[in-house]
């Protein structure tokens, strides 16, 4: 007796295919069992959605196509998994293929059976660990107390907690207990960003290898080797693994024993996708912790506005740690009134002064500025040439380790010109600062002083470019935490979740522009940013209280500052979400961008503005506004015209069912004629940036 199973596969939500293909298959399929399928002249891999035994109604059954084969070995994914992928597809306007697809390990689609056997056998002999697991730490009353709440919530937790108040080491004893409970637990905990994994890795390992075995913990990130990755998701998905350590993609993992979710640093915009299917890991985290029963833990210093609110509101269960371990203090705010020091002086001398002094005493500086390269532009003073990039609308970084012009958006890249290619002047200069002259300028500055033992003063340097190498990452981190460099020059990769213990010291020096800009969400990251980076020092207990977090800034009367200056951050919560409810913003308001690709940018507004025609009539029509087409700021990237179109409501829902009704107007409005040269399109819900 043949069986129609329904199979989803990987089309784009604008392909028009649909969710999933039907095909034929002698034996019953289960619903979420791997198989390979025929596409075109391809053979794809799939996952079975449904598999009725009587064939679609309106289709011919002889023209099915039959199932090339099971990736046997495998149990398939889970229920709630796939209400998970479901839920992300419609909610996001994706295909269901094309979330699900992408969240399975590359490698998985040309592994033959004989492959997959090889490395479930392997896996079956892994070693068990003979070492000592890590002891875990008396916790304070303030950790005691949200541990025992986050075992009993029945809602999310907002785990708020101040930077160095010991937010790890709740993890780490709540994924013991989540455990211990159930011999097939397992555990995911996400962070933000790749370089935040050696850390977090290296603590759950010493504390759960030697319990649970080898593959107890493993990592899933978009930096793994296809190999990697496929073997992280074996473990996770066969339940080997007990630990899932990963970025966003990890939160499609397979784990059938999931008991608790942790997401680390959640307010944290890396866990918003700005590729593909624009999930929000964060979100979907909840909604996962939901679909499986268990708790969720969402934990931060500067929670995002969206978790705070609905803390307000009792939707979350917010859970306050403001004490440092140890009892140490967080750091002071130091503001440089740039408008009386030095004119063109990129580093303040009283900053100076008190670095060269934290050196001396065998301490560590922070200085934070969040552009790499040597300097954002290069610059003609006689004809007004600037170093702008002929694929974007944007500027060429001036580089001056290795002497090139490169484009941070398209990776275009050329020689500096020996002079400026429009009048032929010399004299070309570099405009702003980036990390590259700072660490140049600081290793000058601080040539005559010396450490306590008399060597000179170290700098190094770390962002994108020193840590692109495999090993780079691991081996900066290893030589400050050692105390080979004094001082460390980076980006906001360096502000935020590291446990540096002998930094006392953090100057972020290129903080304003952000106070004036006009994304309403730009306020609240410089916020938590600095107060993220200012969190990096005085860890250490007895040197807290000489920690100094130094802004140099031209407006120090700044609001923002104030409440810096208090780390106060309920109360700029406060200020921020009312002006955001009279603004209507989210999380008062609700949004959507439809962004466009095109070869010219008429072609892209011409989409968008059918697009929205179309939409005249639509149910919900009356509770929605659709702005006009507009060019993105940067509205050319590699020779790429780029444009947007916003749309709010007042509530969640509408905006949901309006965007629904939308979707197939969205791939009509492709067709008109004006906007032919239109390459791509894709609707952003709940967007980070506009």
């Amino acid at each position: 007796m043949p069986f129609w199973p329904s199979v989803i596969i990987a089309t784009p939500a604008h392909s028009g295919v649909g969710d999933w293909l039907s095909y034929r298959s002698e034996h019953a399929l289960s619903p979420g069992a791997l198989v390979r399928v025929p596409l075109g002249k391809r053979e794809v891999l799939g996952v079975v959605w449904e598999c009725p035994d009587q064939p679609p109604e309106g289709l011919d059954p002889q023209a099915l196509r039959d199932v090339a084969g099971v990736l046997e070995g495998l149990p398939p994914l889970g229920e709630g998994w796939r209400k998970v992928v479901h839920f992300a597809a419609r909610y996001y306007q994706r295909s269901v293929g094309e979330v699900a697809l992408a969240a399975l390990p590359p490698s998985l689609r040309e592994l033959q059976p004989e492959q997959l056997a090889r490395r479930l056998k392997r896996a079956d002999k892994a070693k068990a660990s003979s070492t000592q697991p890590d002891t875990p730490k008396a916790l304070t009353p303030e950790q005691a107390q949200a541990l025992d709440a986050i075992g009993g919530a029945t809602q999310p937790v907002l785990l708020f907690g101040a930077t160095g108040s010991g937010k790890t080491e709740v993890y780490l004893q709540a994924t013991q207990r989540a455990l211990a409970a159930d011999p097939a637990a397992q555990v995911l905990v996400m962070v933000p960003e790749i370089n935040l994994t050696p850390q977090l890795e290296e603590r759950f390992r010493a504390r759960f290898d030697p319990l649970f075995g080898p593959q107890s913990v493993v990592c899933l990130h978009s930096g793994m080797t296809p190999a990697q990755r496929l073997a992280g998701w074996l473990a996770a998905h066969t339940g080997r693994a007990r630990i899932v350590l990963g970025t966003r993609l990890a939160v499609f993992a397979s784990l059938p024993g999931l008991r608790l979710i942790v997401v680390d640093e959640e307010h944290d915009p890396s866990y918003k996708s700005q590729d593909g299917a624009r999930y929000s890991a964060r979100d979907l985290a909840v909604y996962r912790a939901k679909v499986d029963h268990c708790p969720v833990v969402l934990g931060s210093a500067t929670p995002s506005l969206e978790s705070w609110h609905a803390a307000d509101q009792g939707r979350y269960l917010r859970l306050a740690m403001p004490a440092r371990i140890g009892g140490g203090s967080l750091p002071r705010l130091r503001l440089v009134d740039m408008n009386h020091q030095p004119k063109g002086a990129s580093l303040a001398p009283p900053l100076l002064a008190a670095m060269a002094e934290r050196v001396a005493r065998g301490e560590q500086c922070l200085v934070l500025i969040n552009r790499r390269g040597y300097a954002p532009v290069l610059a003609c003073d006689a004809c007004g040439w600037k170093s702008g990039c002929p694929h974007c609308s944007a500027y060429r970084v001036f580089h001056k380790l290795d002497r090139t012009l490169r484009c941070h958006h398209c990776g275009f890249s050329q020689r500096v010109p020996r002079a400026c290619p429009d009048c032929g002047n010399l004299d070309i200069a570099p405009i702003g600062r980036g990390t590259e002259q700072i660490e140049e300028q600081l290793t000058d500055l601080l040539a005559d002083v010396r450490r306590p033992d008399g060597s000179p003063a170290r700098v190094a340097r770390m962002d994108a470019d020193t840590t692109r190498h495999k090993g780079a990452l691991e081996a900066q981190l290893d030589a400050l935490h050692t105390g080979e460099v004094d001082v460390l020059v980076g980006t906001q990769m360096v502000a935020k979740g590291h446990d540096f213990r002998r930094i006392t010291l953090v100057a972020a020096l290129n903080a304003d522009s952000a106070l004036f800009a006009s994304d309403h969400r730009a306020p609240e990251r410089l916020f938590a940013l600095l107060m993220q980076a200012g969190g990096r020092a005085g860890r250490d207990a007895q040197h807290s209280a000489a920690s100094e977090l130094w802004v140099q800034t031209w407006h120090p009367a700044h609001a923002l500052f104030t409440h810096l200056r208090t780390h106060d951050f309920a109360a700029f919560a406060a200020q921020e979400l009312a002006d955001r409810e009279a603004a209507g913003m989210p999380p008062f308001g609700h949004q959507a961008l439809v962004r466009a690709d095109a070869r010219t940018q008429q072609a892209a507004q011409a989409f968008l503005n059918a697009a929205a025609k179309a939409s005249d009539g639509l149910p919900l029509r009356d509770e929605v506004t659709v702005y006009p087409a507009v060019p993105l700021t940067i509205q050319r990237v590699a020779n790429v015209e780029r444009a947007q179109m916003l749309v709010e409501a007042a509530s969640r829902q509408d905006l949901q069912r309006f965007l629904a009704a939308w979707a197939p107007h969205l791939l009509a409005a492709r067709q008109v004629p004006e906007a032919r040269g239109l390459l791509r399109f894709a609707v952003d819900v709940d967007p980070l940036t506009i």
